[in-house]
């Protein structure tokens, strides 16, 4: 009882709190779902995150309007390049890149929705506390994101992309650090590539259409 008395005042002396725009920790690899409000976009997939770098990796499998695909990319922000990368095939292309490194976790300026526990928070080791906030970004428009009160671990994050309405994807099986160094830069087959100067550099919304 007195465990269960202490554990109901810790909860409560945090949602009274004021929760405050965060930064995720600058290093993670994880899991991800992505589907869209339309079900026209569903995928699963891994993801290795740099915010020191400014590099990100994305390994997908999905749907998009009723055809799979397979994805495999590494954005490299500071350098303005983006590889699709054919690991069976030892193939990739590069292409320009126009878009700026997002961070994860909350930017300034967003305003909070609710602070609330994820699973059970009537014992102690069943619950998460999450805050939702709401914001705007140039690149994306209007987004919501939910994420840990305490480490500020991505949850969810939702956005509009058209045609397909909200996108919504959840981060799960979140590692800060990332489990493997090697995959952040491009692979040895990749040295060869040259950037396909005449195509449109992509930006945060083409490179999510360019899987059509």
């Amino acid at each position: 009882m007195k465990l269960f008395l202490a554990f109901a005042c810790l909860l409560t002396g945090c949602l009274a709190q004021k929760p405050h725009p965060c930064k995720s920790p600058p290093l993670l690899t994880g899991g991800f779902s992505l589907f869209s409000q339309n079900d026209d976009v569903l995928a699963l997939g891994k993801y290795l995150y740099d915010a020191f770098g400014e590099r990100v990796r994305v390994f997908e499998l999905g749907t998009l309007d009723n055809q799979t695909f397979t994805y495999d990319v590494l954005t490299l922000y500071r350098e303005q390049v983006m590889y699709q990368i054919n690991d069976k095939d030892k193939t990739c292309t590069k292409s320009p890149l126009k878009a700026n490194f997002m961070p994860l976790g909350v930017p300034p300026g967003s305003s909070l929705v609710a602070q609330s526990v994820l699973g059970d928070s009537s014992r102690p080791g069943e619950g998460l506390l999450v805050n939702t906030w709401t914001g705007n970004l140039p690149d994306i428009g209007n987004f919501m994101t939910t994420v840990t009160e305490f480490g500020c671990v991505p949850v969810t994050f939702m956005y509009q992309l058209k045609p397909y309405g909200w996108l919504h994807t959840t981060y799960f099986d979140n590692v800060i650090g990332i489990t493997n160094p090697d995959q952040l830069n491009p692979p040895s087959f990749c040295s060869d590539a040259d950037t396909m100067t005449h195509e449109e550099p992509v930006d945060f919304i083409s490179l999510f259409q360019r899987k059509n």
